[in-house]
């Protein structure tokens, strides 16, 4: 018996989404879901960089114990044999597919994407991947480069198509087979974009005029801001279009006109991500498998869009770190859907106008590395246990907590961050926390801050993020024996969050520092 599951994860994608507030992106279909969903509104990945926190919510367990925090090892082999959510899946019955980009390719997914443990079939790649970092975009000049900002003519692109768009057909297409055979399936669905480069269909940019897009509310690097925190977002400056505007290294910033067009680029990207998540939640609507499946809808990290004078991912303020997240399950999240009703109706954001509230939202605090937990208890699975201290030999555990306890609140209203619950067996009492974690090679911004191998690092930079503050120290970090000296600290950021959104004014030195 039991549920499917589609599990449903967009690389670099921060909540910029009607259901979240945002007023100026088109996303009906991502808001569609919503509205049958639990939203939390505060949730955070545990490493703001892609192989890291994919590995760490695939597998419960936070970069400390998958000892992950570069591109370059296999978990299994150099940290432990740990079991990850679908390998759990599949091992409790389920048909496990993967399609596009769910573990980080390369050494870090055994160059397999962990298949055969996690997956029943080998997972599938899309073959317009391979064309992405190609000089695909034409410039003023009418050359091709490889641009940041990459609005293209689909039908001029190598194979007429696009990786999501290849991704969210096969996907489709494996959803009818699961239909006809009628096996219970985890389905996982990887997106590319908005991930780098911005390279989608040219007719998103219609959504967004240029003189509708701001800058950043906070554009300039903060007085205050420790030199280990900044991240100098390497990866952008190397593209052919920021090369050329010969911006200094690392504080300087990018034109105004630019910094508004890489906005507008990003926008436009969600919103052809939003139709391709049409697409998909309407072929589960069409296969009849919205009544038994769960939707989750999340992202490996956010992406700062000029905010604090960076760009990029490699961080740990919140707009790196936060990610949406939400929980469709059919029967909980909604009433009951009678057999071939229609759930999830394919909206076209260029016609759609309104946006839908989300069913239930929480702002409790939580983090990625609580998925598998979570997941495995609404699949009606049994709970993976707690990690004890020292995971290394565990074989399956998880370091995250089902949040499941979180869900049942009345339908439409919104649950505070802090008031207490009724079923006090269920209820922790003591405030949630995000963690997150960066390293760095040094103390002050060089050409591998955003991206040190593990060899190089020497920093950690811990974070911990309430619904009141987020508070990070900067600490001493030996990569050979894995270790964090908090005795040494190199910096600290606080930030308030009721008076300092979006963390500005760091009021570390301020403050005593016996907690």
């Amino acid at each position: 018996d039991g549920m499917n599951v589609l599990f449903i994860v967009v690389d670099d994608l921060r909540p910029v989404l009607g259901c979240y507030g945002d007023k100026l992106v088109k996303s009906p279909n991502i808001d569609q879901l919503a509205s049958q969903s639990m939203v939390f509104s505060n949730a955070y990945a545990q490493q703001a960089v892609c192989a890291p926190s994919r590995v760490s919510f695939l597998t419960g367990r936070r970069p400390d114990t998958t000892r992950l925090y570069d591109f370059y090892s296999y978990w299994r082999v150099h940290a432990g044999n740990y079991s990850t959510m679908p390998q759990y899946f599949k091992e409790n019955g389920y048909v496990t597919l993967s399609v596009g980009k769910v573990f980080h390719p390369g050494i870090s997914s055994n160059y397999s994407d962990d298949y055969p443990y996690s997956w029943s079939i080998p997972p599938f790649h899309p073959s317009a991947e391979k064309h992405e970092n190609d000089k695909t975009c034409r410039g003023k000049d009418g050359k091709l480069h490889a641009n940041l900002v990459c609005p293209v003519n689909v039908t001029e692109m190598p194979g007429g198509t696009l990786p999501d768009i290849q991704s969210t057909e096969e996907a489709i297409h494996l959803l009818n087979v699961m239909k006809t055979t009628r096996q219970k399936f985890f389905l996982a669905v990887g997106y590319h974009k908005p991930h780098i480069p911005l390279r989608y269909p040219q007719e998103f940019l219609k959504l967004y005029p240029l003189e509708n897009i701001t800058l950043a509310p906070d554009p300039w690097v903060p007085k205050k801001l420790p030199s280990v925190a900044y991240n100098p977002w390497m990866d952008i400056r190397q593209r052919d279009d920021v090369e050329a505007l010969n911006v200094s290294f690392p504080y300087g910033a990018l034109p105004d006109d630019f910094q508004r067009q890489i906005r507008q680029s990003y926008y436009a990207a969600v919103s052809y991500l939003d139709v391709q998540i049409g697409l998909l939640l309407s072929a589960l609507d069409d296969a009849g498998l919205s009544n038994n499946t769960i939707v989750v809808f999340t992202a490996d990290h956010g992406w700062s869009l000029g905010e604090h004078g960076e760009w990029a991912k490699y961080s740990n303020f919140d707009v790196a770190t936060r990610v949406p997240l939400m929980f469709y399950v059919p029967g909980m999240t909604t009433s009951p859907v009678s057999q071939g009703a229609r759930v999830f109706p394919y909206l076209d954001p260029f016609s759609h106008i309104g946006g839908s509230l989300p069913q239930g939202q929480s702002k409790r605090v939580v983090e990625l590395v609580s998925l598998f937990p979570t997941l495995a208890e609404l699949a009606g699975l049994q709970v993976p246990p707690a990690c004890p201290e020292m995971s290394f030999g565990v074989v399956l555990c998880t370091e995250g907590r089902s949040i499941v306890h979180y869900f049942n609140i009345s339908e439409g209203k919104v649950e505070e961050g802090k008031e207490g619950c009724d079923d006090t067996d269920r209820c922790f009492n003591e405030e949630p926390v995000a963690f997150s974690q960066y390293p760095r090679p040094s103390d002050s911004p060089q050409w591998n801050s955003d991206k040190p191998k593990l060899k190089d690092i020497r920093i950690m930079g811990y974070s911990m993020r309430t619904t009141d503050y987020r508070y990070t120290v900067w600490v001493q970090f030996d990569p050979n024996n894995f270790s964090a000296n908090f005795e040494d600290v190199h910096a600290g950021e606080l930030y308030m969050m009721e008076n300092d959104p979006n963390q500005d004014y760091n009021i570390y030195n301020n403050t005593s520092h016996g907690w």
